[in-house]
């Protein structure tokens, strides 16, 4: 007898569903309302892994997945983010210590 896989309520698709549009909407108002700088693409980033995380969750079944599974699955993407991270940190290090060695656009020099 072969047993078929856990069933879930129709309804919590439907919800998360939902839960999708409204993120939607909201990212797509902070285009609308012209928000600029940091907080847009702060609010941008948010509501992308919010929706990223719940279709992972919910649609790819990790909620109801093994910790070995979910840490398999999702432990190389979040060391990348990790890695970028590191990057956009050490970003302005890296460029200034090239100007100083390289001297390529380097500041004149202050004439008195």
């Amino acid at each position: 007898m072969a047993q078929e896989g856990q069933q879930h309520p129709l309804a919590i698709y439907f919800w998360i569903w939902g839960l999708l549009f409204v993120l939607s909407f909201f990212s797509y108002m902070v285009d609308y309302l012209n928000l600029q700088g940091g907080l847009r693409w702060g609010l941008i980033l948010l509501f992308m892994f919010l929706k990223a995380g719940f279709i992972v969750a919910i649609f790819m079944h990790m909620a109801w997945e093994r910790l070995a599974l979910k840490i398999a699955i999702l432990a190389p993407p979040i060391a990348l983010g990790v890695l970028v991270a590191l990057m956009v940190f050490e970003a302005d290090y890296t460029f200034l210590t090239r100007i100083v060695f390289f001297g390529e656009g380097a500041p004149l020099p202050v004439h008195h």
